[in-house]
This record gives C-alpha cells, sequence and structure tokens, in this order.
C-alpha cells in the first residue's frame, strides 16, 4: 500500500468523537498507514486500539494526537511529501483525477471538521474537492483513497486479524482465531 496518512484537524471529543473515529476507521479500512488526531482524546486512541486488535493492522496502522496541525503540514512538506486539503471549496476530483497518479509520496490527506484556517488552503498542494456541494468530511475521505488505489483497498486484508468475514452472497460467515 501506498504511504498514506490523514491529519484530521480540530477534533473536538465532546461533539466530534463519533465522525472522528469513523474518519480513523476509513482511513485505517481504505488504505491509509496512519492518523494524525489534532486534539487530544484518549477514548478514540483506545477504541482504535481495540479495533486494530480485533480487526487487524496492528503493526500496520497508527494513530496519534497532536497538538498543532500546522507543524505537520510544515515537516511533511519539508521532507518532500505532498499534502491533499480535502474541501468543497477545492477542485473537483473529477477535474484532477489524471494528476493524483502523478502525486509525490509520502501524501499527507486533510478533513477539517470545524471551520478550516485558510492558513491550510494555501500550504496544501491541492485543495481537492469530492462534489462542491456540503457533505460529510467520512465520505470524502473514502472517495478519495478509493480514487488513488483504484478499488484495490477494497481488497487489503490484515494478517494479524483476530476476526475475518468471508463474502456470502446470502448470508454472512465470520472467521475467529485467537
Amino acid at each position: 500500500m501506498k504511504e498514506i496518512y490523514v491529519l484530521r484537524l480540530g477534533h473536538r471529543p465532546a461533539r466530534d468523537k463519533r465522525v472522528t473515529t469513523h474518519v480513523v476507521l476509513v482511513a485505517r479500512a481504505f488504505g491509509a498507514k496512519g492518523v494524525y488526531i489534532e486534539g487530544n482524546d484518549e477514548n478514540i486512541i483506545k477504541t482504535t486500539l481495540k479495533v486494530l486488535n480485533t480487526w487487524g493492522g496492528y503493526s500496520y496502522f497508527t494513530i496519534q494526537t497532536v497538538n498543532n496541525g500546522k507543524e505537520i503540514v510544515k515537516k511533511w512538506k519539508r521532507d518532500g511529501g505532498t499534502v491533499v486539503h480535502l474541501t468543497m471549496y477545492g477542485i473537483n476530483i473529477a477535474d484532477i483525477e489524471n494528476e493524483l497518479e502523478k502525486i509525490r509520496y509520502p501524501l499527507l490527506i486533510i478533513v477539517g471538521s470545524e471551520k478550516v484556517e485558510g492558513w491550510y488552503y494555501y500550504n496544501a498542494d491541492y485543495n481537492v474537492a469530492i462534489s462542491n456541494q456540503p457533505h460529510s468530511e467520512v465520505a470524502a475521505l473514502a472517495i478519495f483513497l478509493d480514487r488513488i488505489y483504484k478499488g484495490r483497498e477494497l481488497y487489503m486484508e490484515f494478517g494479524d486479524a483476530r476476526i475475518k468475514i468471508i463474502p456470502q452472497k446470502v448470508g454472512k460467515k465470520v472467521i475467529k482465531s485467537g
């Protein structure tokens, strides 16, 4: 998988815990190697570690809280990585899809929660919209990662998973180990 990380800006534990948890779950399931969460929330870290322990990815996926998202972006760019900010004000993904194949890695994908400071718009290499309409940052992240991986992430498996779903046309089948 590609060297992709997500920066979740402005996490507010009382208000954003469910959405931020879903950002983390989508990042993991759709091929990102980790998430930085701006703001301190040990509950999201604990929830993520439980998911990694059960569904796998413990050695693959990382999560950490950070105090200042700008410092992550500055370091990312200083180290030669690419920064993509997902925003409804950006260029529609359909209009830059060919450019996505030329992106330098590692890639940092920024998703906001509350109003995102203008600084991020000017310091991102790309401001990308998944439509220019209001919608969920979770949906935007899923679609963006799917476009980057061209659907290959949907077949990703974690070798350390204790639970594995066996796809079924009808019914459900789960294999548990350990």
